[in-house]
């Protein structure tokens, strides 16, 4: 079984033991994803940790999008709830990337790349080197404006 499943089920267990609702709820959810990823296909197969980081990414980008379209439809108590249980999830994903280290891995795979001379299509190739390293740590919104920006510089 992948290490990070088995923390999850572990962490679910300390949940319900310590009667907290919004981790118990939240854990419940990304397992019951991550079983439905493993019997998706024609087999059942076991995820490995990085199948799992991945079901963990989807499901915080879904409560960070479910808080704005409740945000935006004036209902705070959802919201508030999505926000709870992506603050949960957050402590399985990688650390995030700050503004500078952004500007440092893209400039880096500009360099690398060669892009510089390309302009604006030099994006494809930089987008492609820089997505397996924000992966889960960055936007890719985020990512693709500091390509852009530093490509039109």
């Amino acid at each position: 079984m992948a290490e990070l499943k088995q923390q999850l089920r572990n962490d679910m267990t300390a949940a319900m033991k310590a009667r907290d609702k919004v981790r118990l709820r939240t854990l419940r959810m990304v397992l019951t994803a991550i079983s439905e990823a493993e019997v998706s296909g024609n087999a059942t197969v076991e995820l490995t940790d990085e199948q799992v980081r991945d079901v963990l990414i989807n499901q915080a980008k879904r409560r960070r999008e479910a808080e704005q379209e409740f945000r935006t439809a004036g209902r705070d108590e959802l919201a508030d709830a999505e926000q709870e249980e992506a603050a949960v999830l957050a402590d399985y994903l990688p650390q995030p990337l700050t503004e500078a280290e952004l500007a440092e891995l893209v400039a880096a795979a500009i360099a690398e790349t060669g892009a510089k001379e390309l302009g604006p299509r030099g994006m494809g190739p930089v987008m492609g080197k820089l997505t397996p390293q924000t992966k889960g740590r960055a936007d890719g919104k985020a990512v693709a404006a500091e390509v852009k920006r530093q490509l039109s510089a």
